[in-house]
């Protein structure tokens, strides 16, 4: 008994659909071959073993998102392999370009105000404001607003970028356009950002699990940023 595969001839696979399709619409087989599915099988086989071995090949040969260790488990970083206040140079080439965001791109003029403002005495009060129609034609947005804020810059040593702009409501209510003055008909409420950061954490660089000193590995976190202040209507009628 012969048990070797039957051979049939190479046919275009585009060439097999076209015929298979008028096949069937004709309720007759393909000219010379029958349609079945051990014919299929032996056209599609060849196309699908190279797509399998492709997508072998490039699960092997990628580089892994976290500087050579396996999927989900972040590098352990030694104080010799990166020093403190640093991130690793593969995760900010991948990290969104922060010094487009304002929370980042506030933090170099916010210290050069504060270092002017050290040289003319002690800093102003967080009390909130009286509005003067005179000055606030001149004034940035955060101070001629009903509901004005400041800018602080928030430091994080376990955190990249370790400075942030954040806003702080100078109000508790609203400023009043008839008198300039807070009125508890409306609340000041913080608006936020969504930013993605950098958090340094101590990790192991053997297998008992307890923290080597200086090693520091690193997580992405979704933190809210506050960048402004807006007047809401209050949940407390009173």
């Amino acid at each position: 008994m012969d048990l070797s595969m039957p051979h049939y001839p190479q046919v275009p696979i585009k060439q097999v659909l076209e015929q298979g399709k008028l096949g069937w619409q004709q309720g007759a087989p393909f000219p010379g071959h029958a349609l079945t599915t051990h014919f299929l099988f032996h056209q599609l086989l060849p196309s699908l073993l190279l797509l399998l071995w492709l997508s072998a090949s490039l699960a092997v040969h990628s580089p892994p998102l976290w500087g050579g260790h396996t999927h989900g488990t972040p590098r352990c970083y030694s104080a010799e392999e990166l020093p403190l206040g640093r991130a690793p140079a593969h995760l900010l080439a991948r990290a969104a370009k922060w010094e487009q965001t304002l929370p980042v791109a506030l933090v170099s003029s916010l210290e050069a105000v504060g270092r002017r403002k050290r040289h003319k005495g002690p800093p102003a009060g967080t009390q909130c404001p009286v509005l003067q129609p005179e000055e606030a034609l001149e004034a940035d947005i955060h101070q001629r607003s009903i509901s004005p804020w400041r800018y602080r810059v928030d430091m994080d040593e376990n955190r990249y970028p370790q400075k942030l702009a954040f806003a702080e409501c100078l109000c508790r209510g609203c400023i009043s356009t008839r008198t300039g003055r807070e009125t508890a008909a409306l609340n000041s409420v913080p608006l936020h950002q969504s930013l993605l950061v950098l958090r340094r954490q101590p990790c192991s660089q053997d297998a008992t699990g307890v923290p080597t000193p200086g090693a520091f590995e690193f997580h992405v976190e979704s933190i809210q940023v506050p960048i402004g202040c807006t007047c809401v209507l209050p949940r407390v009628v009173l």
